[in-house]
Order: structure tokens, then sequence, then C-alpha cells
């Protein structure tokens, strides 16, 4: 073999070798690129199924994204999103106070232009798996909660399940209390999708005095779910019908579209309140906000993770 047919051939295997490695980037850096977000491309390889993961992966990291997840909550009812140790998140829900039909293009046009009530929420990782947290609206409504994951879905266990706890107190947490305990369900499909079922116990839903009425609690049964119609773009739709006890008005409905952009989700919602804890989804009558009657109000939800 000559000098100028092994000059040949090796050129012809440097450049067959730089080749493979180019062809491997690209289509490996494509297969992440359809949510493409500031954690996201480093931790695309982790984003399988919970129900596709086993053995060492059993027990996810919770700071990698869920693409049937991707927050803490559906519109006012909690998911099973776990967050991460030492981490934290906020949320902005915005629900204005006019029927979204009573004026239309008129002097409110849809009720943008009427007051609101507005909350803000902020919930930290406390421990592996467990967050606590909490919320205030402008209507003086102070929410404490927590919540733990007991457990996660994978190749064994076909649900997650977490452990709720809140208590609402009203008059900047002076006045009227409402404590809940609740059990949240999820089943995460692939990557798509999301459902929830939450038994909730509310505890002293009832406004006026527990020796004047025969039912001071609510037993709710939240029901909702989350779909995923394009990689960053998913409708959302939660109910909340009570059961049993207190049961004034009507269920809550409520149904949104959000877009999630990195670590925020921008939401736009129409619900029958402008409920946005626990304890005011269980109550209603006229001086606090929760379903009376099957009137639509618009709001929003801006939630942010510091992760």
């Amino acid at each position: 073999m000559t000098f100028s047919t092994t000059r040949a051939l090796t050129v012809l295997t440097l450049a067959v070798t730089l080749s493979s490695a180019a062809a491997s980037r690209v289509f490996g850096q494509s297969t992440t690129s359809d949510n493409a977000a500031p954690r996201e491309p480093a931790a695309a390889l982790k984003e399988t199924p919970a129900a596709a993961q086993g053995g060492a992966q059993d027990e996810p990291d919770d700071a990698v994204l869920k693409p049937a997840e991707p927050d803490f909550t559906l519109i006012a009812l909690p998911t099973s999103l776990n967050l991460p140790k030492y981490k934290s998140a906020i949320r902005v829900t915005h629900r204005f106070r006019q029927e979204f039909g009573s004026s239309g293009f008129g002097a409110n046009f849809f009720g943008i232009d009427s007051g609101a009530q507005i909350g803000l929420e902020y919930r930290f990782g406390i421990v592996p798996h467990g967050e606590v947290g909490i919320q205030r609206t402008s209507e003086r409504t102070i929410e404490f909660f927590a919540q733990y994951g007991l457990i996660r879905q994978s190749k064994r266990m076909p649900f997650e399940i977490a452990a709720l706890a809140s208590i609402d107190g009203t008059n900047n947490f002076r006045d009227s209390y409402t404590p809940a305990l609740g059990v949240i369900v999820g089943r995460l499909i692939g990557a798509h999708a999301a459902l929830y079922v939450e038994p909730i116990y509310v505890n002293n839903s009832n406004p006026l005095p527990k020796e004047l009425v025969d039912h001071n609690d609510t037993f709710m049964l939240g029901l909702g779910g989350r779909f995923r119609v394009l990689p960053t773009v998913y409708i959302v739709a939660e109910t909340s019908p009570r059961l049993w006890g207190y049961r004034p008005g009507v269920n809550h409905g409520s149904l949104a579209i959000e877009k999630r952009v990195g670590g925020h989700v921008f939401q736009l919602n129409f619900s029958d309140s402008i409920a946005t804890t626990i304890g005011q989804l269980a109550t209603a009558n006229h001086q606090t906000p929760g379903p009376t009657t099957r009137n639509w109000y618009m709001g929003f939800n801006i939630s942010r993770k510091f992760y």
C-alpha cells in the first residue's frame, strides 16, 4: 500500500468518525428540543413517564420536569406534584368579580373592568416529597397548607398518592377557621395527561354558628385533569362536588387553557366562583367567594418554580 493510499484511507476514516459524531449530536438534540426551557435541555433525558420508570428510577428526581404534570395546582385544586427539598415556588391568582357574560362588550368588558380577588401563594420544600405553603387573598383570607407525597407512580404502582392538610382563616387569620384534610390520588398517562381524584373533608364550612345548624362540615370530592394538547400547551378542567354535609349553592367547576414557558405556567381560566383556597371551595354564601349560582367568572393564574 502506497503512502498516498494510506493517507487517503486515514482521511476517509476521520471524516466518517466526525460525521457520525455530528449526526449523533444533532439527532440527540432534536429529541430534547420540543420543550426547550431553562432547565429542560439538561434534564430532558430524564423526561420519561412515571409509569415507565422502574428499578433504580422508582425514586425519580423531583426537580425533573414531568410534561404531563407541570404545576402544583390544576386551577384551584392541588395536584400530587412534589416540590424538591429546599426549593420553592410562587403562584399569583386573579379572579374578576363580575360575571363573565353579564356585560359583554359593555361597560365592564366581560368583567375585566370590575374589581378582582387577588391571591399570592408561596410554597417551600422542607423534606423530600414534603412541602408547606401559605396563600393570602385580597379578601384577607389566609390559608396555611402542607402536602406530603406518600407513593410515586412506577411500574409496580399505577398511581401517585399524596396527603394534604390545610386551614383557612378569615380577617387575616383571626376569624372563622376552616381546617381540611384530604388525599390526592393522581394518575399520569405518559407525557400526555394527568388525572386526579381528591376526597377532602372540610371542618367548619358553614358560616353560621354550629349551635344553629345541622351540618357544620363538608365532604367534597375533587375531580380534575390536565391534558397536553401541544408540547407546552394544556387544557385543564376540575370540579369538586360536595357529597355530604353543608352543601349550599352549586358545586365548583372550572375550565382553563395554559401555556408553559420554562419554569413559568400562564393560565387563563373560567370558573363558577372566585374561590382559590380549599376552605373557599367548600363554603358558599354572600360573604365568601365560593360557588352560589352557575355564573362564570374569568381569571388567571401565574406560577413560577425556583429550580
